[in-house]
């Protein structure tokens, strides 16, 4: 049925865009596309956007071991480096930093009408996205692929089951959601 599905790249798109759809009206829903709820969280004042990705995670992380024990996916880890980590890193908190949305939250934004989000959020991607594809070659082998690891994830490292770590890490992370929400956080 999947192999199907992945060979009809219409219903692809379409199914990604009713996604798209689904996860901006989420995270809108969520508070997660506010500035003032955005900001708070940078203030550590507001957690709404640490709980909200912390569920993304638990729910991810179970439903992605869950299909793939199933046989109905595949991962496909993308090899990294700790220079792509740092640097993709650096990047992303000084875009979050000063416009106060990532790219998600630009687009649920962007959605909402949010002059700001348009502007700053899609033009500075965009700006971004370029400077970074020029900068691509130059930056390879001295910066991208310092500290390389690979495509190796963390139960390979370890040399164990998937589910030996992901059970531990979802019940950790609703652990600290639930400790969270009950110390009003």
């Amino acid at each position: 049925m999947l192999n199907r599905l992945h060979s009809r790249k219409k219903i692809q798109l379409v199914l990604g865009l009713v996604t798209g759809m689904m996860f901006g009206f989420l995270l809108q829903k969520g508070g997660a596309t506010d500035y003032d709820v955005i900001l708070g969280q940078l203030l550590l004042r507001d957690f709404t956007v640490v709980k909200i990705m912390l569920s993304a995670v638990v729910v991810g992380t179970l439903g992605v071991h869950l299909l793939r024990s199933l046989g109905l996916a595949r991962l496909h880890p993308k090899p990294g480096s700790l220079g792509m980590s740092a640097l993709g890193g650096l990047l992303f908190g000084v875009g979050f930093g000063t416009l106060g949305y990532c790219p998600g939250t630009v687009a649920g934004a962007v959605g909402n009408g949010y002059l700001d989000a348009i502007l700053g959020g899609v033009v500075g991607i965009l700006i971004g996205t370029g400077v970074f594809a020029a900068l691509f070659p130059k930056m390879r082998r001295p910066v991208l692929q310092l500290g390389d690891f690979g495509e190796t994830t963390i139960p390979q490292l370890l040399g164990v089951n998937p589910w030996v770590v992901v059970v531990p890490a979802a019940a950790g992370i609703a652990a600290l959601l639930l400790w969270m929400h009950k110390a009003g956080i």
